[in-house]
């Protein structure tokens, strides 16, 4: 008897561009995918962070450099694909979150999430994009989305409509792309805990709201997903795309 062999997790000789790689949930993606052999790619607005993040890659046996780029200027963004090989992983993690009453929010705070979550994230997907069709690579988008793409969230109108219209755009993107072998899938947490999100959990009330729907009964950290962004970023997933991957711990099962 012939026995399948399982799929490889791992990507050497890959490369990956990781957006928002500065910190938090960008920093632990781009960590995972450097430990399974690709070359990473961190970029950010404050270069500071994503060249400390590269180095201590580096020191962990990777390989990874650093580019500053505001993903919100689009030319910078054409200009930054133009001048480099083409990646076989994208994870479009960039974000903003400005968490108000629909009510309350104006117009540049509506521009600021809507721009950076929907506008920048489509048209990073782009030039990523165009660089793999015009040098025939095959690959892997990964979209951060969030559980808030799935539900209504208190205060979350902004970003509930920039994370819906990630879902969207995911599962367009892999009807395009399906013909050039590039996948497209989204990567939707919960509540996970990270310097940007860590000052809303210091509201007691506020954390308990969030662990009453969190079933696992903690709140997320990045290495949650780590393990699913390798799952989306390899040959283990090979015939998944267009879809989300909810790493929730059983919030919207309830």
């Amino acid at each position: 008897m012939v026995l399948p062999n399982t799929p490889s997790f791992r990507l050497d000789g890959h490369r990956a561009l990781v957006t928002g790689a500065g910190r938090g949930i960008g920093l632990a993606l781009a960590a995972a995918l450097a430990e399974a052999g690709a070359a990473v790619c961190l970029v950010a607005r404050t270069a500071t962070e994503i060249e400390a993040g590269a180095a201590a890659i580096r020191e962990a046996g990777g390989q990874a450099e650093a580019v500053r780029l505001d993903v919100s200027d689009l030319a910078k963004v054409e200009s930054f694909f133009a001048d480099r090989p083409a990646f076989h992983v994208l994870v479009n993690n960039a974000g903003t979150n400005r968490p108000k009453p629909m009510w309350e929010v104006s117009e540049a705070d509506y521009d600021m999430v809507l721009n950076l979550n929907v506008k920048s994230a489509f048209f990073v997907a782009q030039g990523c994009v165009k660089r793999m069709i015009a040098k025939g690579t095959k690959g892997s988008l990964i979209h951060i989305g969030s559980q808030m793409g799935h539900v209504g969230g208190l205060n979350r109108g902004l970003y509930c409509a920039s994370k819906w219209a990630i879902e969207g755009m995911n599962k367009s993107f892999a009807l395009d792309l399906a013909p050039y072998g590039i996948r497209s899938n989204v990567i939707a947490p919960t509540f996970i805990e990270t310097p940007m999100t860590k000052p809303f959990f210091e509201d007691k009330a506020f954390k308990a709201s969030v662990l009453d729907k969190i079933k696992l009964g903690r709140i997320g950290a990045v290495e949650d997903l780590m393990g699913a962004a390798l799952f989306l970023a390899t040959d283990a997933s090979a015939f998944v795309t267009g879809t989300s991957l909810i790493v929730d711990g059983g919030w919207t099962a309830d």
